[in-house]
């Protein structure tokens, strides 16, 4: 098992909040959600979705995207 960490962008907007990993944003690695944890949610299921498609189609990732040959989790405060 690996461990992909992906920076993303979270800005908000009038009514919702859009968050994006602008590095795979052109695979779709954006979302949105009503709130600042909704849109965190989204995006954490979206990039399951994009990384293992670019696994299975041998894509490289770019810069900015580390890769950890062991499981870890990310906190963010």
């Amino acid at each position: 098992m690996k461990t992909y960490i992906l920076p993303v962008v979270l800005e908000a907007t009038e009514d919702a909040w859009h968050v994006c990993v602008p590095q795979l944003e052109h695979l779709g690695a954006a979302t949105w959600g009503k709130s600042r944890e909704e849109a965190l949610e989204n995006i954490q299921e979206v990039l399951q979705m994009v990384v293992e498609e670019m696994l299975e189609e041998g894509v490289s990732f770019p810069p900015g995207v580390t890769v950890a040959d062991h499981p870890a989790v990310a906190v963010c405060v």
